[in-house]
């Protein structure tokens, strides 16, 4: 993966509101593996259209992680799914994508 997570746009957006951002990176902790979790079982139970509306939450996501580049990843899997298609390349890249993200929200 080229890019990693990173603060610039909860940052950005908080306005060096220390409180605002430690909220907004409890909303993220609380609500990603959840919708990891459930994309997930989703895309086990070849639910496509749902797996692309669990791509389409978690974007969200990848955009207030500063993932610019995997945010164009992520509409593309969505697109994709919905579409009734797994890719293999863009799944595997989401993949990671997800990993990098669980990882940062654990260690902030």
């Amino acid at each position: 993966m080229e890019e990693k997570p990173n603060y610039s746009y909860i940052s950005q957006l908080s306005g060096g509101d220390k409180d605002f951002e430690e909220q907004l990176l409890d909303v993220v902790r609380l609500e990603l593996p959840q919708e990891i979790e459930n994309y997930k079982n989703h895309l086990k139970t070849d639910n496509f259209m749902r797996a692309g509306d669990d791509v389409h939450k978690i974007k969200h996501k990848i955009s207030i992680l500063g993932l610019e580049k995997s945010y164009q990843v992520a509409i593309d899997h969505e697109d994709s799914l919905r579409e009734g298609i797994v890719n293999d390349d863009l799944y595997q890249r989401f993949e990671e994508i997800l990993n990098a993200m669980t990882t940062f929200i654990q260690k902030a």
